[in-house]
């Protein structure tokens, strides 16, 4: 899983201490103590009882107190001390624009995979950021190698029980790791799960299998590496998800890597499934999963849901594609016998997921004045025929969509745009892809979303 940081984070200095930035005020919740005091976005919040947080992690912390003493900035310049008391538990309702403080931690590895140098040149600057934050991967799952941490961040991580983390292992032989990540210090990982596991802290992790590289006897030995470290009433190691390496036509050449195919990903799954029994019958768990990636590349039937158990790597894509079909399915369960006005419309979804679709599209279809089709495209921008939606790029519905017939409206998933934004991958913007296609856009986010929008229940489209 890749998070793309927001265009405003700053980068953390190499090797030195940044001095925390004021936390920015983005919006102020209503009814909240917030309000009350009269913040307004575009605040700077510069300390609290005389101390300056470094992150989210600090300000929560700070703000529990009863009796607080806030230094801050409006927008024109003028410095407060606001002075308060409240309940414990009570927040002050206020958003930053910002989750860190006092800069990214940027990762100091060289991955011959990492996704981030398989890129183009000349797209927005976030796009070219390789975020190795250990705070980022508390608050929001993107996940750490723990390569970067220096004495004073472990002792934080322990200090403020800063877990689960999200941690990229690849492979727990300490040669291999450090081959695999081009730093000796990736060698050190089991030694540091040991320490988690010492202090009754946890991680998930997460496998990228690199054919050739990584995966064989070199995977097995992985697995069972974490799956030590999974029992007990308070196991370290949470849960390991199994991905395919993403090779983009832009990578470094002479890498030595080559791309899954259909006979690789069914090699894994016949490796991986037998030592999901395994750790079912020791751990109570299945304990590691394959990305629904590898069933559609084998062109095999995706799991059932219940195996996922509790979905705990699902914005990893394990499950995401299963748990998306069963709410389609949900979506979809009490369909009208026809529509009040016809409606054609077009959804378009990236090639490696569109067969997967296919039996819900001809559910819809079946409602009379319905007329649905399904798009799954390839990316020529990435030189990948199967990718999933999010990577599709607008350059690619370009492509992808030219003299095809949309119909009235082209159902388009959120999932391709910026958070917050809305351009694609390739720097595109909606409104431009907008302008060169020959039907309005509307932008469907999650089955329920989507499924009205076929029945015509939703807001028009752009």
């Amino acid at each position: 899983m890749w998070n793309e940081p927001s265009t405003g984070l700053p980068l953390a200095p190499v090797d030195s201490a940044r001095q925390p930035q004021p936390a920015v005020v983005a919006t102020v919740e209503t009814g909240s103590i917030g309000e009350e005091l009269g913040f307004q976005p575009g605040d700077r919040l510069i300390s609290v009882n005389g101390v300056r947080p470094r992150d989210l992690i600090d300000l929560q912390v700070l703000v529990g107190e009863e009796e607080l003493s806030l230094e801050v900035e409006d927008p024109e310049g003028t410095r407060h001390q606001v002075e308060l008391e409240k309940d414990p538990d009570d927040g002050l309702g206020l958003v930053f624009t910002e989750a860190l403080f006092d800069g990214l931690r940027q990762c100091n590895n060289h991955c011959a995979f990492c996704f981030i140098d398989q890129q183009p040149p000349g797209r927005r600057q976030s796009l070219y950021v390789k975020d190795d934050d250990y705070r980022l991967s508390f608050l929001y799952g993107s996940y750490l190698t723990l390569t970067n941490l220096t004495a004073a961040d472990w002792q934080r991580i322990e200090l403020q029980r800063l877990s689960p983390l999200f941690v990229s292992v690849h492979a727990t032989d300490p040669e291999l790791r450090s081959r695999l990540l081009v730093n000796p210090r990736a060698g050190l990982l089991l030694d540091q799960l040991g320490w988690f596991a010492e202090r009754r802290l946890q991680i998930h992790a997460q496998v990228v299998v690199c054919p050739g590289v990584n995966d064989g006897l070199a995977l097995e030995r992985t697995l069972l590496d974490l799956a030590r470290f999974g029992a007990g009433d308070w196991p370290a190691v949470l849960s390991a998800a199994v991905v395919p390496v993403g090779l983009t036509r832009f990578r470094p050449p002479g890498d030595g890597l080559v791309p899954v195919d259909r006979a690789c990903a069914r090699r894994v799954i016949e490796q991986v499934e037998p030592l999901q029994t395994r750790f079912l019958a020791a751990l109570g768990s299945r304990f590691a999963w394959l990305s629904d990636e590898w069933y559609l590349m084998a062109g095999l039937p995706l799991p059932e849901r219940a195996s996922y158990e509790d979905l705990p790597q699902q914005e990893n894509g394990v499950g995401s594609i299963r748990a998306f079909l069963e709410a389609l399915d949900q979506a979809t369960s009490r369909l009208p016998r026809r529509l009040p006005q016809p409606r054609n419309l077009s959804w378009v979804v990236g090639g490696l997921v569109a067969e997967a679709l296919e039996p819900v599209v001809d559910r819809l279809n079946g409602v009379e004045g319905l007329s649905l089709r399904l798009h799954g495209l390839p990316s020529p921008y990435w030189g990948q025929e199967q990718v999933v939606t999010g990577l599709l790029t607008g350059s690619d519905l370009l492509a992808g969509l030219a003299g095809q017939e949309l119909g009235d409206e082209l159902l388009l998933p959120s999932v391709m745009l910026r958070q917050g934004e809305p351009v694609f991958l390739d720097d595109l913007s909606l409104e431009d892809l907008q302008q060169r296609l020959s039907a309005p856009i509307r932008l469907v986010q999650g089955a329920d979303d989507f499924v009205a929008a076929c029945l015509g229940s939703q807001a028009p489209a752009l």
